[in-house]
C-alpha cells in the first residue's frame, strides 16, 4: 500500500484545500494520473498518482488539510478491472423513442418537445393558461416544474422566488470561505491598513486605439493566432511609463526603497473562485502579439484552474480591468507589496469639446491607487498623464515618444 500525502507547494503555506476527487474512491488509477486538485491560498494544483493500483481516498472534498496529512493511498497489489464491452450506438429513432419512455415512466415531460421539466398536471396547466414558463419558479426536483408553482404563477403575477428559493423564504445558507478567499481578505485588508493609498483619476480618448483595433484586428489575428485586445495597449503604455516613473515601479523593502529595472506587470483576472492576479514578465521586451498570447495563456490557466505560484508572485505594478463588467469608474485597491494599480473602465460616448467642437468621443475614466509613502502626487499624476498620451497616440508606443518630435530631435 502505497500512502500519498499532501506535497509542499511553497514557503510559508501550511495548509490547502481539497478542491475535488478527480478520481473516486475505489477507482482504479494509472500511475501518474490526476486523481485529486488541491487549492492554496496562492494556486490551485493537481495531485498524481504515484503507481497504479486500486484508490482509497482519505479526506473529503472542502476538506482543509495540512502539508504531509494523508491524502489518500494505492493499493499496487489490487487487479486491474477488464475493460467494459462497448455496445453499439442504437439508431436515432429508438434513442428519442427510448427517452420519450423514460420521460414518461419520470413523470416528467418530454425536453425534446416542450424545453421545459414540468410535471404533466403542470404542462397541461401551462398550455391551456398559455403561461410563459420563464415566469414559473420551479421547486420540484432537479427544477421541475410543480402544479403548484403553475398556480403561484397565476395568483401572484410579476413575483418572483428569490435565488431559486419559494415566494416568502426566510432561509439562509452557510459556505466555507477558501483558502483563496481567506487570502484575498487578509491581503485586501492589509493593503489598506499598511499604505498610505490614495487614487487620481484620468480619462483617455480610445477613438484612435479603437481605429487601429478594426482596420487591423482581422490581419492580426491571421498572422499572430491571437485576437488584439485592449491590454497589449495598456500594457505596453504602462511599460513605458513606468520606465519614465521609476517610482511607480518600486516597493518598500525594509527601510529602502526597491527600484525594478523591468517591467513584471500582474493581470488582474476574475474566476469562479475568486480574482487571481498573474504576472507577464518583461512587458518592455515584449511585442503586442505575445503580450495578447500571454494575456491569453493566463487566463485560460486561471479559469482552468492551472496558475502555479510563479505564475502569480513577483509583479511590479498591476493593471485591473473593471470595464468588462460595466464599471464606469472604481478606486483599486494596490495589490501588495505592489506601489501602485491601474483601473481600466467601460469605454462610454461621451460629448467633448475637441479644438472648439463639440463632438462624441468613445472616452475611458483611467484610476490609478498609489502608495502615497513612495509615489508623490507629481509622479503618480505625470505617470497617469503619461499612460493616456500613449494611448491616444498609440503610434508612440513604438519608440516611447511622438515620431515627429524624434524625427525633429525635439
Amino acid at each position: 500500500m502505497i500512502e500519498i500525502k499532501v506535497p509542499a507547494v511553497g514557503e510559508s503555506i501550511n495548509e490547502v484545500t481539497l478542491l475535488k476527487w478527480v478520481k473516486k474512491d475505489g477507482d482504479y488509477v494509472e500511475r501518474d494520473e490526476v486523481i485529486a486538485e488541491l487549492e492554496s491560498e496562492k494556486a490551485t494544483f493537481e495531485v498524481n498518482a504515484e503507481q497504479a493500483g486500486m484508490l482509497k481516498t482519505a479526506a473529503l472534498e472542502g476538506d482543509s488539510l495540512r502539508i504531509g496529512d494523508l491524502l489518500a493511498s494505492i493499493d499496487e497489489q489490487a487487479a486491474k478491472p477488464a475493460a467494459a464491452p462497448v455496445s453499439s450506438a442504437a439508431p436515432a429513432a429508438e434513442k428519442k423513442q427510448e427517452s420519450v419512455v423514460a420521460s414518461s415512466v419520470s413523470g416528467q415531460a418530454p425536453a425534446a418537445d416542450t424545453g421545459v421539466k414540468a410535471t404533466p398536471v403542470a404542462s397541461a396547466i401551462i398550455a391551456d393558461k398559455k403561461v410563459d414558463p420563464k415566469t414559473v419558479t420551479p421547486t420540484g426536483p432537479l427544477g421541475k416544474i410543480m402544479k403548484e408553482d403553475v398556480m403561484a404563477a397565476l395568483t401572484e403575477p410579476g413575483k418572483k422566488a428569490f435565488a431559486g428559493e419559494a415566494l416568502y423564504s426566510r432561509t439562509t445558507r452557510n459556505e466555507k470561505m477558501s483558502n483563496l478567499r481567506k487570502t484575498i481578505s487578509r491581503r485586501l485588508v492589509e493593503a489598506k491598513n499598511s499604505t498610505a493609498m490614495l487614487t487620481t483619476f484620468n480619462e483617455a480618448d480610445m477613438g484612435r486605439i479603437m481605429e487601429i483595433r478594426n482596420q487591423y484586428k482581422d490581419k492580426f489575428k491571421e498572422t499572430h493566432g491571437v485576437g488584439l485586445g485592449f491590454m497589449s495597449f495598456f500594457a505596453k503604455a504602462c511599460a513605458i511609463a513606468l520606465g519614465e516613473w521609476p517610482s511607480v515601479n518600486a516597493i518598500i523593502d525594509g527601510d529602502s526603497v526597491r527600484y525594478h529595472q523591468y517591467a513584471d506587470i500582474s493581470i488582474a483576472v476574475s474566476t469562479p473562485r475568486g480574482l487571481t492576479v498573474p504576472v507577464i514578465r518583461n512587458v518592455e521586451s515584449l511585442s503586442m502579439a505575445e503580450v495578447e498570447k500571454k494575456v491569453v495563456e493566463l487566463a485560460a490557466k486561471a479559469r482552468d484552474s492551472k496558475l502555479t505560484t510563479e505564475d502569480l508572485t513577483g509583479g511590479t505594478f498591476t493593471i485591473t480591468n473593471g470595464g468588462v463588467f460595466g464599471s464606469l469608474m472604481s478606486t483599486p485597491i494596490i495589490n501588495i507589496p505592489q506601489s501602485a494599480i491601474l483601473g481600466m473602465h467601460k469605454i462610454q460616448d461621451r460629448p467633448m469639446a475637441v479644438n472648439g467642437q463639440v463632438q462624441i468621443r468613445p472616452m475611458m475614466y483611467l484610476a490609478l491607487s498609489y502608495d502615497h509613502r513612495i509615489i508623490d502626487g507629481r509622479e503618480s499624476v505625470g505617470f497617469l498623464v503619461r499612460v493616456k498620451e500613449l494611448l491616444e497616440n498609440p503610434e508612440q508606443l513604438l519608440i516611447g515618444k511622438d515620431p515627429v518630435k524624434s524625427l525633429l530631435e525635439l
